[in-house]
Formats: structure tokens, C-alpha cells, sequence
């Protein structure tokens, strides 16, 4: 799409001069010959570029500057001046225009400066794209220090660069994406396309042209060709959520295209050869699919080369104060809001729960506490009833204004002791499972003032 222009100048010559240029140059250009006829203009439409002269009948070059910087923060003025106008000219630059060009100009100087504005917005852009980037990929990271998760980030950054199939299993809500765009994001295919499928949301009668897509006319309704997932990725990554729900007769074909790295179109009749990396992640149990000859065994085999298993949270209960603190911080940014505590009993609620739902219940949890709870307090009743219902306050003595570290250091004491009563005092076993050294784990009883033989 090409850019709007707007053009300001009293001058009938000059004016219909630079209009004719920018027009034939390929951009969208509307004019008009005084100051207060231009602010009716942008009143009505919006400008990418605004091109005035400072000096106007009626409103002048500067305060149509101001009336559009505050109207159109985004659109780019470029101020026309003569030579002894320069110091009003860097006036206008401080006053938020882009650039100014003085008189006599040729088409030439003019073009290269709208250019050059048109590349600066550019830019600006690909770098707000960039910092939006970074931060959904801040605020969307695994989060855990139990060995268990340990486990499964030092099992992603194994084997990221390698091009080999990856079976991520767990339960729903595990993060089973997340560790997903952590292999995509960390492989040598960063750069690539990375399409996602989620195998238990496409239709059965739609699976096929979807994934391998269809030639012109090869069914109904195809007028045109249409290239499938298989293509779109090739160079990148696929990730296939739920892939135990695939259709047992697609399988095959997938299996196909595996071996071969190729695909046929529908009504097609050479291969496409295909250059992908396939992730493939399910909450179900493929062995169990396989027996039940709901699942290819040779599929199976093929796709599992590399497997990633996700502990439910319920299995790794001393990752939830880091979770906990990751999308308190997480929301009240989201919204706007700050120096949200939990009370006593929210937190106390939110470690004992069970977490069917997993890591994805804890997060939609304190979405809504957060939304929910008034002042600086995100209290019990601030949680879901499900959370209440299944409370069990095992530790007394944390007060209501006990802040988010207190409460996290409680909670690790507490867990410590528990560990160690589970291991007989034998802090080696306890450090071991426990994710730390024995140095760290002895400093950890001497600060806590922890008394287990």
C-alpha cells in the first residue's frame, strides 16, 4: 500500500510541481493552498507524510505542526523553509518535525527526503516488533527449579540444534508449547517459518489439504492452488499439538512425507520436496493408542526419537512460588496495576491445591485474583471456588502482611524440612532432590535455623 501524502504550500506552482512528482513516483497525494483549509483535511483523513510550508495565510507552517503532532503523532511533517528561515525551521525539528528543506529544491532532494522518512518509520517498526518479540517471549518462558524441570530444559538445549524429531508429552496445561518455541526459538531454523497444528481442532474431512495443500480444481470448490502446512514450513519448523488425535488414515500419509521429505498436492502429480523439522507434542498416552491400534506403530517409532515428558505441577510443587511470583508480576503489568500482595491464605491456597488444570490453572488463577482484588490485597476470596474448596492450612503463623519473599522464604523452609523428614536427615539425598549442592542446602538449614538430626 502506498503512502498518503499531504501537501501545504500557497505557491499554485510549486505546489502543483511536487504534487505531480510524488504522484507519479507512486504515492497518494492530496493538496490544498492555506493552513486552516489543511487542519480540515486531517480531520477527515489520515496522512503518512505531511509536506508544509512555514509560512501560510491563516495558519502558519509551525502551528500546523502542533495540530498535527498532537492529532497524528505518527505522521511525518517535512517543513519547506527559505534559506533565512533556517533558525524557524529548527525550530519545527524540535518541535516534532521530521526533517525541513529549504528553497530552491529539486524534485530529487524532495523525494530522497520522503524516502528517508519512510525508511525511519520503517525501522521504528521493525524495532517495536522486535521489543514486542522479547517481551512475549519474556513473559511466555518455562518457569521451574525443580530437578524435574531442570531436566527438561537441559533436554531442550541438547538437542535444539539438532534436526531431529522431538515427542513432547504431558498432561494439558503442562507447557507443552512452550517447550516447543523453546526448541524452535534456540535451533538454527529461528529464522524459518514455524507453523502450528493443532491435530484435535481441523476437521477430519479437511486434514489432508490442509497439511499438503491442493492443485486448482482438484475437488469442488478448489479455484485455486494452495500450498499446505508441509510447504509453508519448508525451512522452518512444524509443531503438531495433539498428534495422538490425528486421523488413523492420515498417518500413513504423514509417515510418507517423513521418509520421503516430500509432499503430493491434492489433484497434484509431482512431489514437492520439503525441507521441515517436526515437533510433535500429546497428553495422551501413544503407547496406549498404539495397543488400542488407534496409533501407527511405525509412526510411533518414527516421530519419538527424541522424547521430552513434562511433569504434572502437582509432581513439582516447588516450582509454584516461582510461578506464582512470575504471573503476579506478569498481570499487574498487564493491567496496569501494582504492589499486589497475596494474603496469608491465598498464598497457603495456591500451594496446596492440586493443579488438574496444572500450570495453565495457576496462571488463569491469579489473572483473576488480580483483576479481582481490591486495594494491594489479592485475598483468598480474590481466588476461584475450586481453590477454597481444597484448602488445607497446614502453617499457622504466616500473618496477613507477610510480603511475597517472606512467603516464598517460608514456603522453602517449610519444603526443606519436609524433604529431609522424607530422607531421614540424609542432606546429601535431600540436596539431591531438592535441585541444590550440600554446601547450599547446609547454609539453607543454618539461615532457616533448621533443627533435623
Amino acid at each position: 500500500m502506498k503512502e498518503k501524502i499531504l501537501i501545504i504550500e500557497d505557491d499554485p506552482a510549486m505546489r502543483l510541481g511536487m504534487s505531480h512528482f510524488l504522484s507519479s513516483s507512486g504515492f497518494v497525494v492530496k493538496e490544498c493552498d492555506n493552513g486552516a483549509r489543511a487542519i480540515e483535511i486531517l480531520k477527515e483523513y489520515d496522512f503518512d507524510i505531511v509536506i508544509t510550508d512555514l509560512r501560510l495565510p491563516g495558519k502558519d507552517g509551525l502551528l500546523i505542526l502542533k495540530e498535527i503532532k498532537s492529532r497524528h503523532p505518527h505522521t511525518g511533517v517535512i517543513v519547506i523553509t527559505a534559506f533565512p528561515e533556517i533558525k524557524t525551521a529548527v525550530q519545527a525539528i524540535k518541535d516534532g518535525a521530521f526533517d525541513y528543506i529549504a528553497k530552491p529544491f529539486s524534485n530529487e532532494e524532495l523525494l530522497f527526503v520522503v524516502e528517508r522518512f519512510i525508511n525511519f518509520r520503517r525501522l521504528e517498526k521493525e524495532v517495536q516488533e522486535l521489543k514486542e518479540s522479547i517481551k512475549k517471549s519474556t513473559q511466555q518462558r518455562l518457569i521451574g527449579e525443580s530437578p524435574s524441570m531442570k531436566e527438561v530444559l537441559d533436554r531442550i538445549e541438547a538437542i535444539a540444534m539438532a534436526d531431529v524429531p522431538v515427542l513432547i508429552q504431558g498432561e494439558s496445561g503442562t507447557g507443552k508449547e512452550l517447550v516447543a518455541n523453546a526448541i524452535h526459538e534456540k535451533s538454527h531454523r529461528k529464522r524459518g517459518p514455524y507453523v502450528k497444528i493443532n491435530c484435535a481442532a481441523i476437521p477430519e474431512s479437511l486434514f489432508e489439504s490442509e497439511l499438503f495443500g491442493y492443485e486448482k480444481g482438484a475437488f469442488t470448490g478448489a479455484t485455486e492452488t494452495r500450498k499446505g502446512k508441509f510447504e509453508i514450513a519448508s525451512g522452518g519448523t512444524i509443531f503438531f499439538d495433539e498428534i495422538g488425535d490425528m486421523p488413523l488414515q492420515l498417518q500413513a500419509k504423514l509417515l510418507r512425507v517423513l521418509e520421503d521429505n516430500a509432499v503430493n498436492r491434492l489433484g497434484g502429480k509431482e512431489p514437492i520436496m520439503v525441507d521441515v523439522r517436526c515437533i510433535y507434542a500429546t497428553s495422551k498416552n501413544l503407547k496406549d493408542l498404539v495397543r488400542e491400534g488407534k496409533f501407527r506403530e511405525d509412526l510411533y517409532y518414527r516421530i519419538n526419537v527424541v522424547p521430552i515428558n513434562i511433569p504434572p505441577l502437582r509432581e513439582r510443587k516447588e516450582d509454584i512460588p516461582y510461578l506464582i511470583e512470575h504471573f503476579l508480576e506478569y498481570f499487574q503489568k498487564k493491567y496496569s496495576r501494582s504492589g499486589l500482595r497475596l494474603s496469608s491464605a491465598a498464598y497457603e491456597a495456591l500451594l496446596s491445591y492440586h493443579y488438574p488444570g496444572n500450570v495453565r490453572e495457576l496462571k488463569h488463577a491469579i489473572e483473576r485474583a488480580v483483576l479481582l482484588s481490591a486495594d494491594n490485597i489479592i485475598d483468598i476470596k480474590n481466588l476461584p471456588e475450586e481453590f477454597i474448596a481444597d484448602i488445607k492450612i497446614e502453617d499457622k503463623c504466616l500473618s496477613d502482611n507477610i510480603s511475597l519473599q517472606e512467603c516464598l522464604s517460608s514456603y522453602e523452609k517449610k519444603l526443606i524440612i519436609n524433604i529431609l523428614k522424607e530422607t531421614g536427615g540424609k542432606r546429601s539425598e535431600a540436596a539431591k532432590r531438592l535441585g541444590i549442592s550440600r554446601k547450599v542446602l547446609w547454609k539453607k538449614i543454618k539461615e532457616y535455623g533448621i533443627d533435623y538430626p
